[in-house]
């Protein structure tokens, strides 16, 4: 009895033992590969834009200047305001020039008697020639004064409009419509003696003009892109160009690329290039400096792959795709630029790759991921270590 009763604990024993060592040689359960969110990378066609800087110039601009001499009598214009084509801006002193207009006058009273005499002289002389009483010497005479003195109204008659116009010069009209500028002689100056005096300048800026360069080099590059077939260059009447305004507002309408010099500058080794911009407010004004994008035509066989799957660290951009074995693969990408919330990708990924948008944060090259169709409506993260390649752009 009393070994039967000491062989029941040893048996417990042992088996509890046995027991603990099944424990111990169980491996502990792993973790399910983190989820992320993909898209499909597929090629597309993106705009082809350039990101510039241009100044901006009056479409029209005017000098007002006084074309005759005299004394300026009165400006009857407010400087700074806008003015009408024909509106009188100044007028000078008409006395001298009224004076000219009646001199001018007299001597065509004169001159027209003079062939009125001429005339019935000559008419006489031809009547009584055929009958002898004229010598032909004297006909010829007749008739020659009469067509001098026919010459001299047309020259009189003449110096009469050329007085009239002058005396029309006395009241200075503005050449076009637009915005008026300051006053650059006062009132009691003497104009328009050995030149032409700058009275003041006019503005038409309910258009303007954008001018600004496209470095040469570029373009040579886009040029022998589009031989590749890789860039389409749009026609220079469909190039529109995208202005935005210093406090970082997009200005509506786009301009309208509307030159382009067939040569480039010694100087800045650029190309110079203007679009016409439509200013129908007034808010723009001449001179002042704007950024602006040139739309030039069309990529092609690019990916637009929103902004958060395209990381950057001291390497330079890059991407997290799902390879074939559902590990996680860096790829080095090469962008263009934004199109919305989207990067323009240029280079580094091919058609069919499982970009990460969301997640990336929980994976690492090389390490498995479970890829799901992304939704937009997640929130934005990003790799450990790693920044948004906007925020280095």
């Amino acid at each position: 009895m009393k070994s039967t009763s000491l062989r029941t604990p040893v048996l417990c024993l042992s088996l509890l033992a046995l027991a603990a060592c099944g424990k111990k040689d169980q491996a502990p359960p792993q973790a399910p590969p983190p989820e992320v969110g993909v898209i499909k990378a597929q090629p597309q066609t993106a705009p082809l834009a350039k990101d510039l800087v241009g100044r901006l110039s009056s479409f029209r601009t005017a000098d007002v200047r006084a074309r005759v001499p005299g004394v300026l009598l009165k400006r009857t214009y407010v400087e700074g305001s806008d003015v009408k084509e024909g509106q009188v801006m100044f007028l000078i002193d008409p006395a001298p020039l009224k004076a000219a207009l009646a001199n001018a006058q007299g001597n065509l009273a004169q001159q027209q008697a003079t062939y009125t005499n001429n005339k019935i002289a000559a008419q006489r002389a031809r009547d009584l020639a055929p009958k002898g009483y004229v010598s032909r010497s004297d006909l010829d005479n007749a008739e020659a004064a009469e067509r001098n003195s026919a010459a001299a109204v047309q020259a009189a008659r003449a110096s009469v409009e050329t007085a009239k116009i002058n005396l029309s010069y006395a009241s200075v009209t503005a050449p076009i419509s637009g915005r008026s500028g300051q006053q650059q002689v006062t009132e009691g100056a003497l104009v328009g003696q050995s030149d032409t005096t700058l009275l003041t300048t006019i503005d038409q800026i309910d258009k303007l003009y954008v001018n600004f360069t496209l470095s040469a080099t570029d373009l040579d590059q886009l040029r022998a892109a589009q031989t590749k077939g890789a860039v389409t260059l749009a026609d220079q009447d469909k190039t529109t160009v995208q202005v935005t305004l210093p406090d970082g507002s997009r200005y509506q309408p786009d301009a309208t690329l509307d030159f382009s010099s067939t040569a480039v500058n010694p100087t800045t080794g650029a190309i110079n290039m203007r679009a016409q911009l439509q200013n129908a407010d007034k808010r723009l004004l001449p001179g002042q400096y704007v950024t602006l994008t040139a739309n030039l035509g069309e990529l092609h066989n690019v990916f637009l792959i929103p902004q958060q799957a395209v990381l950057r660290d001291t390497s330079g951009a890059y991407s997290l795709v799902i390879g074939k074995d559902d590990k996680v693969v860096r790829k080095n990408v090469v962008t263009d630029r934004n199109s919305g919330s989207n990067w323009i990708v240029t280079g580094g990924l091919d058609a069919g790759d499982q970009v990460i948008v969301s997640g990336v944060q929980a994976v690492q090259p090389g390490a498995p991921a479970k890829a799901t169709p992304w939704d937009p409506n997640q929130p934005k993260t990003q790799a450990p270590g790693a920044q948004p390649a906007a925020a280095k752009q």
